[in-house]
């Protein structure tokens, strides 16, 4: 399919399955709200080696949050519900409860997330037996004296069991600029899309990975085929003449249809830029429908040259 001059792929994203949760940080202002959501997704773009995918899924104003103040939403994703607790529990003990100002609170709840887990619960223990709780509208909240007063903390979570991890597009494109803008584009556009986040650094991952290596201590290797300096080397390169520079988004969402919608507004807004902008093809990552159940055919989330569906 060729749309606006842009090739698009007959393939698809293949993702899995994961269970997420959703935090609202607050704080004094929106600087220091911030300073806690991005020292709290540090290091979470893969849970390959990181334990879980974690980003900010966006900033918002004191009349969206518990407690009247600046806040940021943040998305934490993890393949098993024990792992996702640990990380949560860490990363807030380590980042928001040190941040000056800041408070946090359950950012999903019941129906939309089932199995409960520790946000200040055990946290609380930092007060040394000065912690105090209270109960609101059925809720329990942890006050923890602090050095500026005092660290606000609902005592649980909820988690996801529905969160879906690894839809991805690939954007190949003559030169690095233009795979840049492309992928800057289309991560702009999926911004927009609630329940979402793209872990890696500005959403934009360049190092994509094929299963397996040489090395039999790797599970996973560089994806020689989408390698530009491989293209005459490799067993089977996926790259033609004029692809100069390939960039991969990776997106992880609540839900089946969060994903979707991403992929398809991302998929919208770099086609939108034309092939006059370097952009030539638009392709996915899979594993041949081998690694998880979730499949998004590229051809199915934007509409043809003829603007029907297909």
């Amino acid at each position: 399919m060729e749309l606006n001059g842009i090739t698009i792929d007959d393939s698809f994203a293949e993702a899995f399955p994961m269970k997420g949760t959703r935090l609202i940080v607050t704080a004094h202002d929106m600087t220091w709200a911030r300073h806690a959501a991005v020292a709290t997704t540090g290091f979470a773009t893969s849970v390959i080696a990181c334990g879980c995918e974690a980003g900010i899924e966006r900033e918002l104003s004191p009349e969206e949050t518990p407690d009247g103040r600046p806040g940021i939403s943040l998305l934490i994703f993890s393949m098993s519900g024990k792992e996702l607790a640990k990380q949560v529990e860490k990363r807030v003990g380590q980042c928001v409860l040190t941040c000056p100002t800041t408070a946090v609170y359950a950012g999903l709840l019941p129906p939309q997330g089932t199995d409960p887990i520790a946000l200040g619960k055990n946290l609380r223990f930092f007060g040394d037996g000065w912690q105090q709780s209270k109960m609101i509208a059925g809720q329990r909240y942890w006050r923890v004296p602090v050095m500026d007063g005092e660290f606000v903390a609902q005592e649980t979570t909820w988690v996801t069991t529905k969160a879906v991890g690894g839809g991805n597009l690939l954007l190949l494109a003559t030169d690095t600029a233009s795979a840049l803008r492309a992928a800057e584009a289309a991560v702009a556009a999926m911004k927009q899309v609630p329940n979402i986040i793209m872990p890696f650094p500005g959403g934009v991952v360049r190092s994509g990975s094929k299963v397996g290596s040489r090395y039999p201590t790797l599970g996973a290797s560089t994806n020689d085929a989408y390698c530009p300096s491989l293209r005459e080397l490799a067993k089977q390169s996926d790259l033609s003449p004029d692809i100069g520079s390939v960039m991969e988004i990776v997106i992880d969402g609540l839900t089946d249809a969060d994903v979707a919608a991403a992929m398809r507004a991302g998929l919208e807004a770099a086609i939108a830029l034309g092939a006059g902008s370097g952009l030539k093809r638009i392709g996915a990552g899979n594993y041949g429908g081998k690694l998880g159940p979730f499949l998004y055919h590229l051809h199915k989330l934007v509409p043809d040259a003829k603007g029907a569906a297909q």
